[in-house]
């Protein structure tokens, strides 16, 4: 770490390292953080778990997203906190503690992405890189109010980064202000291949609102109803294919199967100790066979169809990012795990998909940030945050 003290306890305390970036460029002037997935040059790379990092080795090269950053201007300023092995949307490492939640401290930060939320979210950056695999920049962002975006699946390079279900996998990033997120977003995104028209189709998807209670729904009506000011009135779709829970079920099934394949190995030779919900979710992965995710992958490509079709080339969902508020630290393991089923349910629509995703600070519940989300076909991510 770069800093002088981390008052969030968002970032690894690997001895400091200078990193060189440009003296110009477009993020000339601004800081940065990397999650401890994201290899830099000077550190391990530690996954949240030690054994992980005990074998990692001191990289030599940065990332290519790091390394882009770099050539464009921004300091390097420390690696993040990430849940262990990246399998979790809590925020809580069972081995190297929680970070603390600049929007709400009495809440879980959320994560996977947990150290580069908490960082942004303290000002102890100026904006941070993570990834989004089942909702790890979603989550956090919501719940540390800060902007966020799970981009198109491929659409940043995840090269020289820790996996963990590779055909979920996504780089995203966080920032506190739409100037700043948008400053990112043109080098990490660059210009759109097929950028959505002057005048999007605003979609809101009656079955993803009704996934929330009324409070969270109230909470999130004056944001709604200010970005339908600017846009037009949403028409009313659905956006479930064969029903939320056959989407959750498929979902898990080769988000399962593909990280039991990238760290089974790991977690069975080294017999590594896994905190709680981590464990409980490899074991499960362990069981899933090729037959589930196969079959799942066959509605995977018939959901993402349906979508494509609804979105069309300018239509866009305006949805709730989360189910609610963060929940708070003293919460039991086993309503964190109610909360993120529940979660899944409308995250993994971009997931299944691969399409983008931007989440907005737009609004709180009990003095706690929520977000609201804009949704976007395929290749469309630069007009997303352009939305904002």
């Amino acid at each position: 770490m770069l800093l002088h003290q981390d008052p969030a306890r968002a970032f690894v305390p690997y001895p400091a390292v200078p990193v060189a970036n440009a003296s110009t460029g477009p993020l000339a002037g601004l800081t940065f953080g990397a999650k401890d997935l994201f290899d830099v040059a000077g550190y391990p790379t530690g996954g949240g778990n030690p054994l992980m990092l005990a074998k990692s080795g001191i990289k030599t090269k940065n990332a290519v997203t790091v390394q882009r950053l770099l050539d464009a201007g921004a300091k390097f300023v420390g690696k993040t906190h990430t849940d262990e092995l990246a399998f979790s949307m809590n925020g809580k490492n069972a081995h190297f503690g929680t970070p603390i939640n600049g929007g709400a401290p009495d809440r879980i930060p959320g994560g996977s992405s947990s150290g580069s939320a908490a960082s942004v979210s303290w000002a102890m950056c100026d904006f941070s890189i993570g990834t989004d695999t089942g909702g790890s920049v979603r989550a956090p962002a919501n719940h540390c109010g800060l902007y966020g975006i799970r981009p198109t699946h491929g659409r940043i390079s995840l090269e020289g980064a820790l996996e963990l279900a590779p055909s979920y996998d996504t780089c995203g990033f966080f920032a506190r202000d739409a100037a700043t997120f948008s400053r990112v977003a043109d080098v990490l995104l660059g210009p759109d291949a097929t950028p959505l028209p002057a005048k999007v189709r605003l979609l809101w998807p009656t079955d993803v609102w009704a996934l929330i209670d009324s409070a969270v729904r109230d909470a999130l009506t004056p944001a709604s109803e200010k970005i339908q000011t600017v846009f037009g009135r949403a028409t009313e779709c659905t956006v479930a294919f064969d029903s939320f829970d056959a989407m959750y079920w498929n979902f898990r099934y080769i988000q399962g199967y593909e990280s039991w394949q990238t760290d089974g190995a790991f977690i069975t030779q080294y017999a590594a100790p896994l905190g709680p919900g981590v464990a409980e979710r490899f074991e499960w992965s362990k069981n899933v066979t090729r037959a589930q995710h196969d079959e799942a992958w066959i509605f995977r490509r018939r959901f993402t169809a349906h979508l494509e079709q609804l979105l069309g080339n300018d239509g866009v969902l305006l949805m709730p990012t989360m189910p609610d508020i963060a929940p708070l630290l003293t919460a039991e393991e086993s309503e964190l795990q109610r909360y993120r089923d529940a979660a899944i349910q409308m995250l993994c629509i971009a997931g299944l998909s691969g399409f983008p995703q931007v989440t907005m600070p737009l609004s709180s519940r009990l003095g706690a940030p929520l977000g609201i989300s804009l949704l976007g076909s395929r290749g469309v991510d630069r007009g997303l945050v352009g939305l904002t």
